[in-house]
């Protein structure tokens, strides 16, 4: 099965499909450089050099999901950075729509959504969010990256990993980007060059792993516990400290349950 955008996705959006390649991201970043502007969709299921948060490696062997979307906006950089909350969205609304058959035997998968840029599954992370990005004047152009966890999950990783095979989920790398790219039509529009940012942080906030419950953030050496309080009109997280204060809270690694207290060692 090639890959294809799904029957929804935007009009004048383009395609190009790898067998392997290194990273759909650093592709893109290349693509910019030389002038392109996208809507365009980078995508393969085999990836060997891929970058996550913090130059992590983020590695797809093949059968797992790696895209990477350019696309230019009327935005500033400060609010185009809240875009990863609108990839995450439309690819929790992706996977909860391919759980359709799996909800009609009773076995729905619990996909939630995990500050700043993850999606997980039964509490493990299945996906990631990196979006880079290269601006000139009030235009942004926007690199989107997306790998998820189709057929494997690595095992040294700061925070638990799965995949959606280990969860008796046998769809496909295609199967899920499809899906993919239909509802990142819809949540791209409602986010609307950041001006619908709000009506998108209360549909994230609806899905969010952890609200309101204990959590521990790593930033560096830096490591804050309290609890989950909401995100702001930035993105950023709003943590309610053991003395009652509230910290505002721009990157950082969260941990929670038993994994907390691996993120506080």
């Amino acid at each position: 099965m090639a890959f294809a955008l799904g029957p929804r996705a935007a009009a004048g959006t383009r395609l190009e499909a790898f067998a392997s390649i290194e990273s759909t991201s650093s592709e893109a970043m290349v693509r910019i450089r030389a002038g392109e502007r996208g809507p365009l969709w980078l995508v393969s299921a085999h990836q060997t050099a891929g970058r996550g948060r913090r130059n992590r490696p983020w590695i797809a062997p093949p059968g797992n999901l790696a895209a990477s979307i350019i696309e230019t906006f009327d935005a500033l950089p400060s609010l185009a950075a809240t875009l990863g909350f609108a990839a995450g969205l439309a690819l929790h609304e992706a996977l909860q729509g391919l759980g359709v058959e799996e909800a009609a035997r009773g076995a729905t998968p619990l996909f939630q959504l995990k500050w700043p840029n993850d999606l997980l599954l039964g509490g493990g992370k299945v996906a990631g969010i990196l979006l880079e990005a290269s601006a000139a004047s009030e235009r942004v152009t926007v690199v989107t990256g997306i790998g998820v966890n189709v057929v494997a999950a690595p095992t040294d990783t700061p925070y638990p990993a799965t995949s959606l095979a280990a969860h008796g989920l046998a769809w496909t790398a295609e199967d899920v980007f499809s899906a993919l790219s239909d509802k990142w039509t819809k949540l791209v529009s409602l986010w609307d060059n950041g001006a619908g940012f709000p009506k998108i942080r209360d549909l994230w906030l609806d899905r969010a792993a952890g609200l309101g419950e204990p959590m521990t953030i790593r930033n560096g050496e830096s490591v804050l516990s309290g609890l989950f309080e909401t995100i702001d009109d930035t993105g950023c997280l709003i943590l309610k400290g053991v003395d009652g204060e509230f910290v505002s809270i721009a990157a950082g690694d969260v941990y929670f349950g038993a994994a907390s207290s691996a993120g506080a060692s």
